[in-house]
């Protein structure tokens, strides 16, 4: 198939996602404890167009003060993990990177059990679990650069050290939750590590998500075109005028900023940076210039339609990680079967 005949291809699987995003969120305002239908929705919008959020308004007050909140939070908390995980896989040429590689997860995780456990708040539990992901990153490519300097740090070296960081974190991690109150804080400890929006509703976080969310993308956005020379190799990369190194190092910050604000408002949610970018590859192909936008628009059609399963599935609220846990596994071995022996 040349250029010419996957141009329309791609245009086409752009416009799906974008419709299914689109019917994905219309389907998320809808369902709930306080169900609304697509006229009450429209109404309840002009009245707050209109009116304002005004005491009393149970719809207006359920639509913009909890449903869209959460809806907004859930699609940049996808389109993240999408982003970091097809650049990983780019950066370390290896498809079967995840943006926890570098131990972002586990240091966030770190970061919130500890808040947890002295009884912060969310927003401190947020902002604990934020730096304790950015500390374990930079600790990761400290170790890689003093290991590996003549080589500008080996991203071989780099992920070794990032498996290291992981195992240490998670011991750290376990250990707290050993000497937690079993009635109280092991319970909210384990809930938080299973990943949830359930409490990342408000504009605020949504405010400060899309912060993080549009600085990481669109540095991310604007090297695409590096990230596709550099999986070919840094010798090409180099003969093309590339700095690689900070190529590299932009890559990785920007991919850690989008993991780490997204497990410090939602916890750890597995798969969607692994199974995503997979996904996106067999239906645009492997060039950065439409494979990253693609997986943008498929992680946070994805996590949407996860989240709405997560509230409404059941009385109580399934964590998120259960679900893309059940969904992104079997998915993947079927990846596998499927023949995707090559991915570039």
């Amino acid at each position: 198939m040349n250029n010419k005949q996957k141009k329309p291809v791609t245009t086409l699987v752009f416009i799906a996602l974008a419709i299914l995003l689109l019917f994905s969120i219309f389907i998320s305002l809808r369902v709930g404890r306080f169900g609304m239908t697509g006229k009450e929705i429209f109404e309840t919008i002009k009245r707050f167009f209109k009116e304002g959020l005004k005491t009393g308004d149970r719809q207006v007050a359920v639509l913009f003060s909890i449903r869209l909140p959460r809806i907004i939070m859930s699609i940049l908390v996808g389109s993240a993990l999408a982003m970091s995980g097809v650049s990983y896989q780019g950066l370390f040429k290896n498809p079967m990177v995840s943006p926890d590689i570098l131990g972002v997860s586990s240091g966030a995780s770190i970061g919130a059990c500890i808040a947890i456990l002295f009884d912060m708040s969310g927003v401190k539990v947020q902002m604990l679990s934020f730096a304790f992901g950015l500390i374990a990153v930079f600790f990761v490519i400290g170790i890689s650069y003093a290991v590996a300097k003549d080589q500008g740090g080996s991203l071989l070296i780099m992920v070794l050290a990032g498996t290291v960081v992981s195992s240490l974190c998670n011991g750290v991690t376990s250990l707290i939750k050993y000497v937690a109150d079993t009635d109280t804080k092991l319970p909210e400890i384990t809930y938080w590590l299973m990943g949830s929006f359930a409490k990342t509703g408000g504009w605020k976080n949504v405010k400060n998500m899309a912060l993080c969310f549009v600085i990481g993308a669109t540095i991310l956005l604007m090297l695409r075109w590096n990230i596709n020379v550099l999986s070919f190799g840094e010798e090409d990369a180099k003969t093309l005028g590339i700095n690689t190194t900070r190529t590299k190092v932009l890559v990785i910050l920007s991919s850690t900023l989008l993991t780490a604000s997204s497990v410090a408002m939602s916890g750890s949610i597995g798969w969607v940076g692994l199974v995503i970018p997979h996904i996106c590859r067999s239906l645009v192909g492997p060039n950065y210039m439409t494979l990253l936008p693609c997986s943008m628009l498929a992680g946070s059609s994805f996590m949407l339609i996860v989240d709405t399963v997560a509230r409404t599935l059941s009385s109580g609220e399934i964590p998120i990680g259960v679900i893309t846990s059940i969904i992104g596994a079997p998915l993947f071995i079927y990846l596998l079967f499927k023949g995707k022996k090559g991915w570039s």
